[in-house]
């Protein structure tokens, strides 16, 4: 038996199609297809990567004349596929569903954070002020890190609470017992119509909560603009957490069908993009600290962030090329 039947054997006897198979060796279904069809030979690295899939040893691959299939006697190989149940994908669902809001809840209270420093600044500022620009800064900055001192604690314990389906963000293996992908679909499913919507909500406010800020400039009046300048700020955290809140539970069934950004094929993007997110969040947070300790000019300051925001998914979009270029290298 060659391998190109030997590979079909053992595809068929895992359930997978070629495309399926084809994510997991992150590879082209095309090339699954040369395999099969014996029109091209995996490279060695492909052939160690198939022995470790299916649990086989390299020499029953390669050699013609071994015609029975010889299992590979490491026992991590037979443990190495995760199988995932019904009860254990209902569980994660419902987990990440309130993470969802708990997630979506600690991003409104650090976007929201700074606007009492914006205000009592400003207020501390007027002709007429009713109260010195030390008292407003000290109430402000104690009100900032009040907020995200409530945030922080509560991305910690999702964290935690998500621990362990943490190997679903990572390239561990694993499968869906009998039934379960029928469930997530369904759900998913039903689901859209939900999704859909409150994107079109969300999208909606990020892209009018500027206007009673443009309106205001007319106005002449500087303590409008600054209450504006904090209605901005709240309608974009609103529609923020919204797209948090059903984009994570999209994500969810997103990773147990391994769909979208969680296919084998876009795990690599995603690893580089999280690196770089996080990297470039603390360089942004590090620069706002900096100014805003240094020059005082805590009204102005939080413009890093929203210029940061508007460049993200530029660099997004060049994590992915990197991540494209490496592949194909």
């Amino acid at each position: 038996m060659i391998l190109a039947d030997k590979i079909i054997r053992l595809r068929k006897r895992n359930g997978w199609s070629q495309e399926e198979l084809a994510e997991k060796m992150n590879v082209s279904r095309q090339a699954v297809s040369k395999w099969e069809s014996a029109q091209s030979i995996p490279d060695l690295e492909k052939i160690l990567q198939l022995s470790t899939l299916f649990g086989v040893t390299t020499d029953y691959l390669l050699k013609d004349n071994i015609e029975d299939e010889e299992f590979s006697n490491d026992a991590s190989l037979e443990t190495s596929v995760k199988k995932i149940s019904i009860e254990e994908a209902n569980t994660y669902l419902e987990q990440r569903k309130l993470a969802s809001f708990r997630i979506a809840l600690a991003t409104l209270l650090c976007i929201l954070s700074p606007i009492a420093l914006i205000v009592l600044s400003t207020l501390s500022e007027l002709s007429d002020p009713i109260m010195t620009e030390t008292l407003a800064g000290a109430i402000g900055l104690t009100v900032l890190f009040a907020f995200v001192l409530c945030a922080v604690p509560i991305y910690i314990y999702c964290g935690f609470k998500n621990e362990p389906y943490a190997f679903l963000d990572k390239n561990i293996p694993f499968e869906l017992e009998y039934g379960v992908k029928g469930m997530v679909t369904e759900r998913k499913k039903k689901f859209r119509d939900t999704y859909i919507k409150f994107n079109i909500i969300a999208t909606c406010l990020c892209i009018f909560s500027p206007i009673p800020l443009i309106v205001s400039a007319f106005a002449d009046n500087e303590f409008l603009s600054i209450m504006m300048l904090a209605l901005l700020i709240i309608v974009a955290g609103i529609g923020a957490s919204i797209f948090i809140v059903v984009g994570v539970q999209n994500a969810s069934m997103q990773k147990l069908l391994k769909e979208g950004e969680f296919t084998e094929k876009e795990k690599k993007r995603t690893s580089v993009k999280e690196a770089v997110g996080f990297a470039y969040w603390g360089v942004l947070t590090a620069i706002y600290l900096t100014w805003s300790f240094l020059t005082n000019h805590w009204h102005i300051s939080w413009l890093v962030f929203a210029i940061g925001g508007v460049l993200f998914p530029i660099v997004m979009m060049l994590c992915n090329w990197v991540a494209d270029k490496d592949k194909k290298n």
